[in-house]
């Protein structure tokens, strides 16, 4: 029962995020917000909506393992898994951006919150206000000097929505990502206790990994396509939203605690080892290229880390 709780509230929050995505793209062109703004605001903060409400749910409800792990366990899957599979699929091309803003900024985020929960094992709220601003600093960072480092990219074909469709959709995202929330925070927290095992291992395995799944299936489709073949960009900026957004307005509404100490011992050092490696990884490559050989280290990297989490 439990696990098809967690799957329905996983379907849920997919379905949710995607007519999230889908009104708030419609809607901003409609209101002839420029498409570089688009995808640096609206696009990223739509695709981290799973993430955030899982997470503001958590730990609103008395789950702040769940909050961390969720964000941790994400990172963590998308450069592992999401990444690794990816590459099995086709190269990926290496931009400038990454060395010059992508990878610097997802390690000071993730140095950042390191810093934070090893200080006292909580996020508090002017913490929270902290990591939030630094978005904000980047997003204007980029809207000013990068504007060619369009964190998410926007959907292509995209015929425009009449008002009623996206209010529609609206509605329809803001519910299903409520009440998939509230399916799985419910059976995470069930199956924990049936089978004797916290909440962080729930967290940093089935929901961290089933919020992963868009990222995954919009990767594999897009470099199997070759249309506007993903970059690497994309994933990082994935995690720097994760950090900077979810977590951060998750310690202004209700301060993040940490319960289990392995959050701290082992899964922040793993987030932190694996977002670092891509830097060698990157200039071990040819011609500046990921292929299905680091796609196989990410993953067997990812595979250990589970191993031993589980």
């Amino acid at each position: 029962m439990n696990f098809l709780l967690i799957i329905g509230g996983l379907i849920l929050l997919i379905l949710g995020g995607n007519w999230l995505l889908k009104s708030a793209v419609a809607l901003s062109l409609k209101l002839e917000i420029p498409k570089v703004v688009i995808g640096m605001t609206v696009v990223s903060f739509a695709t981290s909506a799973p993430e955030l409400i899982v997470s503001i749910n958590a730990a609103l409800n008395g789950s702040p393992d769940l909050a961390l792990s969720n964000v941790i366990g994400s990172n963590i899957a998308n450069l592992g898994l999401v990444l690794g599979i990816t590459l099995l699929f086709g190269t990926m091309p290496i931009t400038k951006n990454f060395l010059k803003i992508d990878w610097p900024v997802m390690m000071i985020a993730s140095s950042i919150l390191y810093v934070f929960l090893t200080a006292d094992k909580i996020i508090e709220q002017y913490e929270g206000i902290i990591l939030f601003s630094l978005l904000i600093v980047f997003l204007l960072y980029l809207l000013k000097f990068q504007k060619m480092a369009v964190i998410d990219e926007l959907p292509e074909n995209e015929l425009p929505l009449p008002l009623y469709k996206i209010i529609l959709f609206l509605v329809l995202g803001g519910i299903g990502l409520y009440a998939g929330s509230e399916l799985l925070i419910k059976g995470a927290v069930s199956l924990a206790k049936d089978y004797g095992v916290t909440e962080r291992v729930i967290g940093i395995t089935i929901v961290s990994i089933g919020t992963s799944i868009p990222e995954l299936t919009a990767s594999i489709i897009a470099i199997i396509k070759k249309e506007k073949a993903i970059s690497l960009g994309n994933l990082i900026g994935s995690n720097i939203f994760n950090i900077l957004v979810v977590l951060g307005i998750t310690a202004i509404i209700t301060p993040i605690s940490v319960v289990d100490e392995k959050l701290l011992t082992s899964d922040i050092y793993w987030m932190l080892g694996i977002s670092f490696i891509l830097l060698p990884l990157v200039f071990l490559t040819e011609r500046f290229r990921l292929s299905w050989r680091e796609g196989v280290l990410l993953i067997i990297a990812y595979g250990v880390f589970i191993s031993q989490t589980i």
